[in-house]
């Protein structure tokens, strides 16, 4: 494969699938707003980019992850005129699915396709290229960078139209909430029950109960480790994106927003650069209790 890839935001989450294609042997140029986090990735082979425009022009397909929605529609309306015909952009970004469509028809404009294609399975998805990827778009230009994603994603599942892939993504931030929510009442339960973690959590994960959070992130909790596979300040973003979505459609979603209000509580104690697992620090403040490593 010869096409010219292009990388922006190398953030938790870009920095690794960004090193994924370099280690699976795709030339790449990167760009960050933060030019250091570049480092690791040059010194793996990337060439940094000086400017977003620069990359874009010299790409035939981009690769965006970066925050937030006013966040891709700035770094799209800037490089506007910087993209190729016949070039695609693929938005790792979870943003707007209504955004995403509108940047589509924009981009469409020069020649140039727009495939939305939100990731989950955090820093660690990232980093072991395990990620799964849920692709809105045309199934012929997702062919097209299938081989690439693959370098980084596991999963990699085609939603339906432009806009698709978000909807699914917000589908998802849904359940990681709510799971995480069940994880730290379970362990909160277990701990006043005077069960060890350890052990409780090796019982349960297997079972109907389980969940990936559960798995993953109660070890985390056991330990007071609150390093972030993804930080509560980025949760909070995309549980906007859901609740939003979720008026416009008229669809009920109590559990997701009292966790929305539990994290915001977290946040306003300056914990937003926590792990999202930290919502758990919301109910030992409620009870008084503690798990135990802490």
């Amino acid at each position: 494969m010869s096409e010219r890839l292009g990388f922006i935001g190398l953030g938790i989450m870009g920095g690794g699938m960004a090193a994924n294609l370099l280690q699976a042997g795709h030339p790449l140029a990167v760009w960050n707003r933060t030019a250091a986090r570049a480092q690791p990735l040059i010194d793996l082979g990337a060439v940094l980019a000086t400017e977003p425009g620069d990359l874009v022009e010299g790409s035939d397909i981009v690769f965006i992850c970066v925050s937030d929605t006013p966040d891709v529609e700035a770094i799209t309306v800037d490089v506007l005129e910087s993209f190729r015909p016949g070039a695609t952009v693929v938005d790792h970004s979870t943003i707007s699915p209504a955004a995403t469509r509108r940047l589509a028809s924009l981009v469409l404009e020069r020649g140039t396709v727009w495939l939305d294609a939100p990731v989950s399975g955090g820093a660690e998805g990232a980093r072991k290229g395990t990620l799964s990827i849920m692709v809105g778009g045309d199934t012929e230009h997702l062919a097209r960078v299938k081989p690439y994603l693959e370098a980084y994603g596991t999963t990699i599942t085609h939603m339906g139209p432009v806009g698709a892939g978000q909807s699914a993504k917000l589908v998802n931030q849904v359940l990681v909430v709510v799971n995480q929510l069940a994880a730290s009442e379970a362990l909160l339960l277990a701990h006043g029950s005077g069960l060890d973690l350890t052990t409780t959590i090796d019982a349960v994960k297997g079972g109907a109960g389980g969940s990936w959070m559960f798995a993953n992130r109660g070890p985390q909790m056991v330990a007071g480790d609150w390093r972030p596979g993804f930080t509560i300040d980025l949760q909070q973003k995309d549980l906007r994106l859901v609740l939003e979505a979720a008026d416009e459609l008229g669809v009920p979603l109590p559990g997701t927003a009292l966790v929305f209000q539990l994290y915001r509580a977290l946040q306003n104690q300056g914990l937003g650069g926590e792990g999202n697992h930290a919502l758990v620090k919301a109910l030992q403040a409620m009870s008084g209790m503690t798990l135990n490593a802490q």
